[in-house]
């Protein structure tokens, strides 16, 4: 009886050892339909052996485990390298001293990343030397719309070392050439870390703007969420990390010129972001190859944080706000819209404005929200009526249209002003961005925002016509399809949720006017508890539709998928789960 008990228990052992798959060397096996399997039988043929389903999937199928698909050639041998990540060494060709620095700084985030992949001791006595050199032409550290993300990636090894050879035009292409080589390597079942012998990646973005969306005033994100969303935007190649930081319900962004709004507005004096704070972040997110695009939305969601006008004789800088009963002044409480018949709320924008453009990047912009405008809020208002009056409107529909355009024109002229002043050299004004409305329908949109300098962020179905009515009258716009990329979606009311497979096959048609897309998380139902569940991995699939947009469908990028969620998992991320482990570890087999 004991015999047996031993015999059962063992037999359990191993059957655990095998499904781990982190027992045996050399089990795993790259099938003809790249699929990663557990073979310890040998059942197939002479196919190449590795060491752990991690080790294979390097290597198994075209594109191994990068993520997003590279949009050129791609080859990744099946022999792999053993080596110790404190012993790569790294050679920076660039032009000047800030484009070396700023390689340097990522050659340090690179080896911090693979660092995490190690399974067990990653230090190895003896391993193959890792010959590292980057090479960049540009001296330009500018991010937007025009930059140039490719580069070219090769990995070939001799008898005495391997040598990894990056070559981009621009220090943001070179950083992304790093996060495909590190996923181009994996931990070691024993120790150290494996990297594939060889391989070419030919690679850049279809699209220019690669976004995510949070809304940190709803509720507040602490700064080390924030940076974690960065540090997961960087392992998918995402670049635009647009900041919605105020709202009706708190503004908890210190604007120096204008302390009120950050005393009046913030749940608490915890809960702010410094000017510190902003910049250390932006600088965080540009050594991630990440735009910081900060929303000042209006005029409608805002109001806590703008009260205080009548105090300090500047009169009634917003209206609306906190109104009661909510559904009679605003879409969700609480309510509040800035009031467009005060030239001192338009002081107080261009205030704001100088703020964001004196810690922000020359080539940047800023989003001016604009969404949601409701009228009976400004149409029972006596003090804006009654001066449209006085000023030559009417009480139409068409009126309001063109106060709230007027809104957006007066704002567009002071951040015109601002960089001109603090930026003398750029060479044309720069576009700015809004929301989709009843403003930009097509039908009255060029009437109302000149296609020269706004961009629309559509949010709308993805069977809607207004993108391609748009298009056709020349707007350039950015994508946020509400029925597959609103990630808050299937957590309050009547709103489906969409798993990755809906978010990665939201295809978008290739149009010289779509600037790229983006992924929101708007934080109603949402805290720092919860939000990167919320938001990883399913952003990651709309990274790769958004970086190679691939004809595909989801079925094909599963596996990749899956490995790319093991690698947030490795970084500290804490991403929903997307299908049970079994399934993971036995490929194919839960189609």
């Amino acid at each position: 009886m004991q015999s047996i008990k031993f015999l059962i228990f063992f037999q359990i052992i191993l059957l655990c050892h095998s499904i781990r798959g982190d027992g045996d060397s050399n089990k795993w096996a790259c099938t003809s339909l790249d699929l990663c399997i557990l073979d310890p039988a040998s059942n197939i043929g002479d196919a190449i052996r590795f060491e752990s389903q991690h080790d294979c999937r390097l290597s198994c199928g075209r594109y191994g485990a990068i993520w997003p698909m590279p949009t050129g050639d791609c080859s990744i041998s099946n022999e792999r390298v053993r080596f110790d990540p404190w012993k790569v060494r790294f050679n920076v060709v660039a032009p000047t001293a800030a484009t070396t620095q700023f390689i340097r700084e990522t050659n340090r985030i690179f080896v911090s990343n693979i660092l995490k992949e190690c399974v067990r001791n990653c230090t190895l006595d003896k391993g193959k030397e890792i010959l590292v050199k980057a090479t960049i032409n540009s001296t330009s550290l500018s991010l937007d719309w025009n930059t140039d993300e490719s580069y070219t990636l090769s990995i070939r090894t001799t008898a005495t070392a391997t040598f990894v050879d990056i070559k981009s035009v621009t220090v943001y292409g070179a950083r992304h050439a790093f996060e495909t080589l590190s996923n181009l390597i994996t931990g070691s079942v024993s120790n150290g870390l494996l990297m594939t012998q060889a391989a070419r990646v030919i690679d850049r973005p279809i699209f220019m703007h690669r976004g995510v969306l949070l809304d940190t005033s709803r509720n507040y994100m602490p700064l080390r969420i924030i940076r974690n969303t960065l540090d997961a935007m960087a392992a998918s190649k995402l670049n635009v990390f647009h900041w919605h930081v105020v709202d009706t319900h708190s503004f908890p962004l210190e604007i120096t010129r204008v302390p009120e709004l950050q005393r009046f507005g913030a749940y608490s004096n915890e809960h702010t972001y410094s000017r510190t704070d902003t910049q250390n972040l932006i600088k965080y997110a540009r050594l991630r190859g990440i735009r910081v695009l900060i929303e000042i939305d209006g005029p409608s969601h805002a109001g806590n944080g703008w009260q205080w006008g009548p105090m300090s004789g500047m009169g009634n800088l917003a209206v609306c706000i906190n109104n009661t009963p909510w559904r009679q002044y605003c879409v969700q409480p609480p309510c509040g819209q800035l009031n467009p018949l005060n030239d001192n709320m338009y002081s107080i924008m261009k205030e704001i404005y100088e703020d964001i453009a004196e810690v922000g990047a020359p080539e940047e912009t800023i989003h001016m929200g604009g969404d949601e405008v409701y009228i009976p809020c400004w149409n029972n208002t006596k003090e804006i009526t009654q001066k449209m009056i006085d000023t030559g409107y009417d009480l139409s529909m068409k009126s309001f249209f063109k106060l709230w355009s007027n809104f957006h024109l007066k704002n567009l002229e002071s951040w015109d002003d601002v960089n001109q002043r603090q930026y003398p050299r750029l060479q044309s004004p720069k576009s700015v961005i809004v929301w989709s409305s009843h403003l930009t329908e097509p039908n009255i949109i060029e009437e109302f925002l000149p296609k020269e300098r706004f961009i629309i962020q559509t949010w709308v179905d993805s069977d809607d016509t207004i993108n391609q009515d748009l298009m056709k009258r020349g707007y350039n716009i950015i994508l946020s399809t509400k029925n597959a990329w609103y990630l808050d979606h299937g957590f309050w009311g009547r709103t489906p949720y969409y798993n990755w497979a809906t978010v990665y096959n939201n295809r978008i048609e290739p149009n010289t006017k779509v600037l790229g897309g983006e992924v929101c998380m708007w934080s109603e139902y949402v805290d720092q508890n919860s939000v990167e569940a919320r938001i990883w991995p399913r952003a990651g699939a709309a990274a790769e539709r958004l970086w190679s947009n691939p004809k595909t469908s989801n079925i094909l990028a599963q596996t990749r998928f899956y490995r790319y969620r093991d690698r947030l998992i490795a970084r500290g991320i804490r991403p929903d789960a997307v299908i049970p482990k079994w399934c993971v570890l036995n490929e194919g087999q839960c189609l």
